[in-house]
């Protein structure tokens, strides 16, 4: 129920292409300006777009004029998807504008985060992305992150909104993120968002 409040920010980043269809727009809203595009998702769901383009295009009409953003160098495996990324739709004229992350940020990040406790191989896009949004705007308020395959009334819930495909065992080190989320919750620097933003269960009696 949080898709209102949301869509009221000033810069709505969202991680790893997530679909925004009319069945979500309730729960976390339409409006985007950055989003992520993890290199594996372009191999996977879109064949590393060597086949057809038009399917990728098409689904990322959806961001309107967002910002695409991609580790392109950071990983020798994540360059060739995000140059064809940018080419595509470069070619198309689409509205979107690729963006490509600084090597060196990313390092940093992974640093700063492993010195706190993190031991992962690697850092949740997640977590890179709120690291970013901190030291870019004046207030942050995150949404879905939750690591726990349970909520907190201890009923079952997927790992993304839209679907269960959890992160290869040993990948992320997700509660451990959570923790350090949590601590920036308590002493002011962000806002998590755990509870409904709207009672859904009152309904009108009439």
């Amino acid at each position: 129920g949080c898709g209102r409040q949301i869509d009221e920010a000033n810069f709505v980043m969202r991680c790893n292409l997530p679909p925004l269809s009319s069945e979500y727009t309730k729960d976390v809203g339409s409006k985007s300006h950055l989003v992520t595009a993890n290199p594996s998702i372009i191999r996977q769901r879109f064949q590393n777009l060597l086949w057809s383009r038009k399917t990728f295009v098409d689904n990322m009409k959806i961001y309107n004029h967002s910002y695409i953003y991609m580790p392109a160098f950071s990983m020798k495996t994540g360059t060739e998807p995000s140059l064809r990324v940018y080419y595509t739709l470069s070619d198309v004229g689409a509205n979107q504008t690729v963006l490509f992350a600084n090597p060196n940020f990313l390092r940093s990040i992974g640093k700063f985060w492993k010195s706190r406790g993190i031991h992962a191989k690697r850092l949740s896009t997640g977590l890179f992305l709120v690291s970013a949004a901190l030291g870019l705007c004046e207030e942050v308020a995150i949404y879905g992150f939750w690591p726990f395959s349970v909520n907190m009334h201890e009923q079952p819930i997927s790992h993304h909104y839209y679907d269960n495909v959890l992160p290869f065992s040993g990948f992320h080190a997700m509660p451990e993120e959570f923790l350090q989320l949590w601590y920036l919750h308590k002493i002011g620097a962000l806002r998590m968002q755990l509870d409904p933003c709207e009672d859904t269960s009152l309904q009108p009696t009439s």
